[in-house]
Protein backbone atom coordinates (compact mmCIF):
# COMPACT_ATOMS: atom_id res chain seq x y z
CA UNK A 1 0.00 0.00 0.00
CA UNK A 2 1.68 3.22 -1.17
CA UNK A 3 1.49 6.61 0.46
CA UNK A 4 -0.71 7.92 -2.36
CA UNK A 5 -3.44 5.55 -1.15
CA UNK A 6 -3.15 6.74 2.44
CA UNK A 7 -3.16 10.52 2.08
CA UNK A 8 -5.92 12.77 0.82
CA UNK A 9 -5.25 16.38 -0.07
CA UNK A 10 -8.66 17.85 0.71
CA UNK A 11 -10.34 20.74 -1.05
CA UNK A 12 -11.43 22.75 1.97
CA UNK A 13 -14.50 25.00 1.74
CA UNK A 14 -15.86 25.04 5.28
CA UNK A 15 -15.32 28.11 7.47
CA UNK A 16 -14.83 28.14 11.23
CA UNK A 17 -17.62 30.70 11.59
CA UNK A 18 -20.04 28.14 10.17
CA UNK A 19 -19.32 25.58 12.91
CA UNK A 20 -21.08 25.49 16.27
CA UNK A 21 -18.58 25.36 19.17
CA UNK A 22 -18.83 25.33 22.92
CA UNK A 23 -17.47 28.51 24.52
CA UNK A 24 -14.53 26.55 25.90
CA UNK A 25 -13.58 25.15 22.50
CA UNK A 26 -14.12 28.50 20.82
CA UNK A 27 -11.70 30.18 23.26
CA UNK A 28 -9.07 27.47 22.81
CA UNK A 29 -9.27 27.63 19.01
CA UNK A 30 -9.09 31.42 19.00
CA UNK A 31 -5.89 31.26 21.06
CA UNK A 32 -4.43 28.62 18.74
CA UNK A 33 -5.12 30.66 15.61
CA UNK A 34 -3.62 33.79 17.17
CA UNK A 35 -0.45 31.86 18.01
CA UNK A 36 -0.06 30.77 14.39
CA UNK A 37 -0.67 34.35 13.24
CA UNK A 38 2.28 35.47 15.36
CA UNK A 39 4.50 32.42 15.00
CA UNK A 40 7.55 34.45 13.96
CA UNK A 41 7.26 36.86 16.90
CA UNK A 42 6.97 33.94 19.32
CA UNK A 43 9.92 32.22 17.70
CA UNK A 44 12.20 35.17 18.49
CA UNK A 45 11.77 34.23 22.14
CA UNK A 46 12.12 30.48 21.48
CA UNK A 47 8.43 29.98 22.14
CA UNK A 48 6.68 27.33 20.08
CA UNK A 49 3.02 27.34 19.17
CA UNK A 50 0.63 24.69 20.44
CA UNK A 51 0.52 22.65 17.25
CA UNK A 52 -0.74 19.28 18.47
CA UNK A 53 -4.50 19.01 19.04
CA UNK A 54 -6.69 16.11 20.06
CA UNK A 55 -10.37 16.33 19.15
CA UNK A 56 -12.39 13.77 21.06
CA UNK A 57 -15.96 12.98 21.98
CA UNK A 58 -19.30 12.07 20.48
CA UNK A 59 -19.45 11.13 16.81
CA UNK A 60 -21.06 13.58 14.42
CA UNK A 61 -20.26 16.65 16.53
CA UNK A 62 -17.84 18.31 14.12
CA UNK A 63 -14.35 16.95 14.74
CA UNK A 64 -13.48 16.33 11.09
CA UNK A 65 -15.19 19.53 9.96
CA UNK A 66 -13.23 21.50 12.57
CA UNK A 67 -9.90 20.14 11.28
CA UNK A 68 -10.81 21.17 7.73
CA UNK A 69 -11.95 24.62 8.85
CA UNK A 70 -8.68 25.22 10.73
CA UNK A 71 -6.79 24.36 7.54
CA UNK A 72 -8.94 26.82 5.60
CA UNK A 73 -8.38 29.58 8.16
CA UNK A 74 -4.60 29.07 8.28
CA UNK A 75 -4.40 28.65 4.50
CA UNK A 76 -2.63 25.32 4.89
CA UNK A 77 -3.01 22.09 2.98
CA UNK A 78 -4.56 19.27 4.97
CA UNK A 79 -3.57 15.64 4.65
CA UNK A 80 -5.89 13.06 6.12
CA UNK A 81 -4.80 9.66 7.34
CA UNK A 82 -7.23 7.03 8.63
CA UNK A 83 -5.40 4.74 11.04
CA UNK A 84 -8.09 2.10 10.71
CA UNK A 85 -7.03 1.71 7.07
CA UNK A 86 -3.31 1.62 7.73
CA UNK A 87 -3.35 -0.65 10.76
CA UNK A 88 -5.46 -3.15 8.89
CA UNK A 89 -2.63 -3.52 6.37
CA UNK A 90 0.34 -5.81 6.99
CA UNK A 91 1.77 -4.73 10.34
CA UNK A 92 5.34 -4.82 9.10
CA UNK A 93 4.52 -1.89 6.82
CA UNK A 94 2.45 0.13 9.27
CA UNK A 95 5.22 2.14 10.93
CA UNK A 96 6.78 2.90 7.55
CA UNK A 97 3.47 4.12 6.15
CA UNK A 98 2.75 6.36 9.15
CA UNK A 99 6.27 7.80 9.04
CA UNK A 100 5.95 8.61 5.32
CA UNK A 101 2.71 10.51 5.88
CA UNK A 102 4.19 12.53 8.76
CA UNK A 103 7.19 13.49 6.63
CA UNK A 104 5.02 14.52 3.68
CA UNK A 105 2.90 16.83 5.83
CA UNK A 106 5.92 18.22 7.70
CA UNK A 107 7.79 19.11 4.51
CA UNK A 108 4.76 20.98 3.24
CA UNK A 109 4.23 22.84 6.54
CA UNK A 110 0.76 21.39 6.30
CA UNK A 111 -1.90 20.05 8.63
CA UNK A 112 -1.86 16.33 9.26
CA UNK A 113 -5.27 15.10 10.34
CA UNK A 114 -5.26 11.62 11.88
CA UNK A 115 -8.73 10.12 12.08
CA UNK A 116 -9.65 7.08 14.20
CA UNK A 117 -6.60 7.77 16.40
CA UNK A 118 -7.88 5.25 18.94
CA UNK A 119 -6.86 2.43 16.58
CA UNK A 120 -3.38 2.67 18.09
CA UNK A 121 -4.87 1.62 21.40
CA UNK A 122 -7.51 -0.75 20.08
CA UNK A 123 -5.09 -2.65 17.88
CA UNK A 124 -2.65 -3.26 20.71
CA UNK A 125 -5.38 -5.13 22.57
CA UNK A 126 -6.27 -7.29 19.57
CA UNK A 127 -4.83 -10.76 20.16
CA UNK A 128 -4.95 -11.47 16.45
CA UNK A 129 -2.22 -8.95 15.82
CA UNK A 130 1.43 -8.91 16.79
CA UNK A 131 1.47 -6.97 20.08
CA UNK A 132 5.24 -6.37 19.84
CA UNK A 133 4.79 -4.84 16.41
CA UNK A 134 1.98 -2.63 17.68
CA UNK A 135 4.12 -1.45 20.56
CA UNK A 136 6.79 -0.49 18.06
CA UNK A 137 4.16 1.45 16.14
CA UNK A 138 3.13 3.36 19.28
CA UNK A 139 6.77 4.16 20.09
CA UNK A 140 7.40 5.24 16.50
CA UNK A 141 4.33 7.48 16.52
CA UNK A 142 5.44 9.12 19.78
CA UNK A 143 8.80 9.99 18.18
CA UNK A 144 7.11 11.33 15.05
CA UNK A 145 4.84 13.55 17.15
CA UNK A 146 7.76 14.80 19.25
CA UNK A 147 9.70 15.83 16.13
CA UNK A 148 6.78 17.30 14.21
CA UNK A 149 7.88 20.83 13.17
CA UNK A 150 6.57 23.95 14.83
CA UNK A 151 5.25 25.48 11.58
CA UNK A 152 3.02 22.48 10.83
CA UNK A 153 -0.07 21.34 12.71
CA UNK A 154 -1.05 17.88 13.91
CA UNK A 155 -4.71 17.17 14.63
CA UNK A 156 -5.95 13.78 15.83
CA UNK A 157 -9.58 12.76 16.25
CA UNK A 158 -11.18 9.94 18.19
CA UNK A 159 -14.51 8.87 19.61
CA UNK A 160 -12.75 6.67 22.20
CA UNK A 161 -10.02 8.69 23.90
CA UNK A 162 -9.89 6.36 26.92
CA UNK A 163 -8.40 3.55 24.82
CA UNK A 164 -5.40 5.63 23.69
CA UNK A 165 -1.98 5.11 25.26
CA UNK A 166 -1.39 7.74 27.98
CA UNK A 167 2.07 8.52 26.60
CA UNK A 168 0.46 9.47 23.29
CA UNK A 169 -2.19 11.60 24.96
CA UNK A 170 0.45 13.62 26.80
CA UNK A 171 1.90 14.78 23.47
CA UNK A 172 -1.16 16.91 22.71
CA UNK A 173 -1.09 20.42 24.16
CA UNK A 174 -4.78 21.00 23.40
CA UNK A 175 -7.54 18.49 24.01
CA UNK A 176 -10.94 19.66 22.84
CA UNK A 177 -14.01 17.69 23.85
CA UNK A 178 -16.95 17.55 21.46
CA UNK A 179 -20.25 16.81 23.19
CA UNK A 180 -23.85 16.61 22.08
CA UNK A 181 -25.24 20.14 21.73
CA UNK A 182 -27.79 21.54 24.16
CA UNK A 183 -31.34 22.35 23.12
CA UNK A 184 -30.46 26.04 22.88
CA UNK A 185 -27.43 25.28 20.69
CA UNK A 186 -29.51 23.05 18.42
CA UNK A 187 -32.23 25.70 18.11
CA UNK A 188 -29.57 28.21 17.04
CA UNK A 189 -28.21 25.70 14.55
CA UNK A 190 -31.64 24.87 13.13
CA UNK A 191 -32.35 28.59 12.71
CA UNK A 192 -29.06 29.15 10.88
CA UNK A 193 -29.79 26.30 8.46
CA UNK A 194 -33.33 27.52 7.78
CA UNK A 195 -31.99 30.81 6.39
CA UNK A 196 -31.24 28.98 3.14
CA UNK A 197 -34.89 28.06 2.59
CA UNK A 198 -38.20 29.95 2.07
CA UNK A 199 -40.24 30.52 5.22
CA UNK A 200 -43.03 28.31 3.95
CA UNK A 201 -40.77 25.31 4.61
CA UNK A 202 -39.66 26.33 8.11
CA UNK A 203 -42.20 24.29 10.05
CA UNK A 204 -40.89 20.88 11.05
CA UNK A 205 -40.50 18.69 14.12
CA UNK A 206 -37.24 19.69 15.82
CA UNK A 207 -35.38 16.80 17.44
CA UNK A 208 -32.96 17.20 20.36
CA UNK A 209 -30.32 15.11 22.15
CA UNK A 210 -28.69 14.50 18.76
CA UNK A 211 -25.51 15.71 17.07
CA UNK A 212 -25.25 18.67 14.70
CA UNK A 213 -24.77 16.26 11.80
CA UNK A 214 -27.92 14.37 12.75
CA UNK A 215 -29.84 17.64 13.18
CA UNK A 216 -28.84 18.75 9.68
CA UNK A 217 -30.11 15.45 8.27
CA UNK A 218 -33.41 15.78 10.16
CA UNK A 219 -33.96 19.31 8.87
CA UNK A 220 -33.05 18.50 5.26
CA UNK A 221 -35.29 15.43 5.21
CA UNK A 222 -38.22 17.46 6.54
CA UNK A 223 -37.74 20.24 4.00
CA UNK A 224 -37.34 17.83 1.09
CA UNK A 225 -40.61 16.19 2.08
CA UNK A 226 -42.37 19.56 2.12
CA UNK A 227 -40.95 20.54 -1.26
CA UNK A 228 -42.01 17.23 -2.83
CA UNK A 229 -45.51 17.52 -1.32
CA UNK A 230 -45.85 21.01 -2.77
CA UNK A 231 -44.73 19.85 -6.21
CA UNK A 232 -47.12 16.91 -6.21
CA UNK A 233 -50.06 19.17 -5.35
CA UNK A 234 -49.53 21.30 -8.43
CA UNK A 235 -52.12 20.79 -11.17
CA UNK A 236 -50.82 18.88 -14.16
Amino acid sequence: MGISNLVINNEVKVELKDIQFSEENKTALTTLLKEFSHIEALGKYNLSVDNKILLYGHTGCGKTTTAKAIAKHLNKKIYTIDLSTIVSARLGETSKNVSAVFKKAALGKAILFIDEFDYLGASRSDNKKDSAEMQRLVNSTIQLIDHYPNDALLIAATNYSKTIDSALLRRFQLKLKFELPTQIELDTYYTSLLKDFPKEFHKFNRLYSISFAEAKTVLHQAIKKQIINKEEQKPE
